[in-house]
């Protein structure tokens, strides 16, 4: 486990032992302030992919997003994670992945609902042009060049998020 790794697992810990679960184990974050979250920015050949977030989500409803999950498994490592929000959410399965990395996580509190976010963005690049399926959590899908994340009304600091995350592929 490397140094990332091990610092979330900690930090999942500590809200494993402070708050409830839900009855398959998971951390429930339903009442608390703050939450750890994952969002996962899904690249193909120099696009990125953005999803429209429908209204049966809780928060964020209409708003342009990537994939994204709260880190609620204190069992599961960041990439397991990101199987997981990448399966669940576009049918993206770990053969079609060339590369993953974990960009600087950060905090920030959204004053619209009072919560903080501590937000551990990820780039995953892919080996080819993936068939998208959606879930009930978006209702459409777009392929973007970065810099156009600008135009679309995206769910908070969801560009900040993207820098972070894409940082990594310059350096």
């Amino acid at each position: 486990m490397d140094k990332m790794e091990e610092k979330v697992h900690q930090l999942l810990e500590q809200f494993s032992e402070n708050l409830p679960h839900l009855s398959d184990g998971r951390i429930d974050y339903s009442n608390s302030d703050i939450a750890p979250v994952l969002t996962v920015f899904i690249s193909f050949h120099k696009q990125l992919l953005l999803l429209k977030r429908s209204d049966k989500v809780r928060t964020y409803k209409g708003k342009w997003n990537t994939v994204a999950g709260y880190l609620d498994n204190p069992h599961q490592t960041l990439f397991e994670k990101v199987l997981e929000e990448l399966h669940e959410e576009l049918s993206i399965n770990r053969d079609q992945i060339a590369s993953y990395s974990l960009g600087q996580k950060y905090e920030f509190t959204d004053k619209n609902n009072g919560k903080t976010w501590i937000v551990h963005p990820v780039l995953v690049s892919l080996s080819e042009k993936p068939n998208i399926t959606i879930d009930w959590e978006h209702t459409t899908y777009i392929w973007i060049k970065a810099d156009d994340i600008y135009e679309y009304d995206t769910v908070p600091n969801l560009k900040e998020s993207m820098k972070r995350a894409l940082k990594l592929a310059s350096n």
